[in-house]
């Protein structure tokens, strides 16, 4: 089999099309014609023997394969700028908007920034906390520029990496647990990940449970553990020293894997986003494996 090379000028057509919402818009950013866009799609295509885009009425949808070919696109255009900005000595400058969820380690993902924002003194950042969901509408409406938040179970529109941690059953430690009453949970509003997979689980084992304690924010829900008022799940990381974990041996079934994703418009992206991202994809792998790569979105 014949090796294939995908040129970036035609992966950067391709990004810029899904980002901005359509030809036109392209053409424009990137200082081209949309007929010169719409040959460059089309040699993708022929390049990849797919399919990667459709038109329903006026709106652009990618195909399975555009799926999984537009989380490839955007890790090859970031290792390109980012080696072109590093070759020329280009330094990080501007001002960044990230969003980070309130349901995943804000306290490791803020030391990770705070220690890139100490290195560029030039950029100035903007962060906003708040449930995965949330925040991938304000990326859509260009309200942030790079998110990291949970995965859905349907599309995920501008990701680029992901990685992979398994929640786990949270309890203050000198708390006593009884298998007989209902669990009472302490959770973050409905819609939360977390939320979705603690009553599943519970479900499956026939368990009954009730919402002993809602608050959208991880230090509120941390404390309200703490205090004895329920039980959470977290990640390993916002287990705090008074609390202790709940196996299966104490009759907490393990939880569905949480997928935690990296988000940005690459089009929309400055030279210090890239800066950033690169940062911030190398805290994530120091401090957990990569999931499992999918070539095709899991239907």
């Amino acid at each position: 089999m014949r090796s294939i090379n995908l040129p970036t000028d035609l992966l950067r057509a391709f990004v810029s099309v899904i980002d901005l919402g359509g030809y036109t818009r392209a053409a424009e950013s990137l200082g081209r014609t949309q007929p010169a866009i719409s040959l460059q799609m089309k040699r993708l295509e022929e390049l990849l023997d797919a399919r990667l885009i459709t038109h329903e009425g006026r709106e652009l949808k990618l195909t399975e394969e555009g799926e999984a070919l537009a989380v490839y696109a955007r890790q090859l255009l970031r290792l390109n700028d980012e080696a072109v900005a590093k070759l020329k000595g280009r330094s990080a400058k501007g001002q960044l908007r990230v969003g980070l969820p309130t349901d995943f380690s804000v306290a490791f993902l803020q030391e990770a920034i705070a220690g890139f924002v100490r290195e560029n003194a030039q950029v100035t950042m903007s962060i906003t906390c708040d449930l995965s969901r949330r925040l991938i509408d304000l990326l859509h409406a260009d309200e942030l520029d790079i998110a990291i938040a949970l995965l859905s179970q349907d599309r995920n529109p501008y990701l680029v990496r992901s990685w992979e941690e398994t929640p786990i059953w949270a309890v203050a430690r000198d708390a006593t647990v009884d298998r007989q009453d209902p669990v009472p949970l302490v959770t973050h509003p409905e819609g939360c990940e977390y939320r979705r997979r603690m009553t599943a689980a519970l479900r499956s084992e026939g368990r009954d449970w009730r919402i002993a304690y809602t608050t959208p924010e991880i230090g509120g829900l941390q404390r309200a553990v703490s205090g004895g008022i329920g039980i959470t799940a977290l990640t390993r990381k916002t287990l705090l020293p008074d609390m202790r974990a709940l196996t299966a041996r104490d009759g907490f079934p393990a939880m569905e894997p949480i997928r935690i994703g990296l988000f940005y418009k690459h089009q929309r992206l400055s030279g210090a986003g890239l800066m950033l991202v690169d940062s911030l994809i190398s805290r994530m792998d120091e401090a957990a494996e990569p999931a499992p790569s999918r070539a095709f979105p899991a239907r």
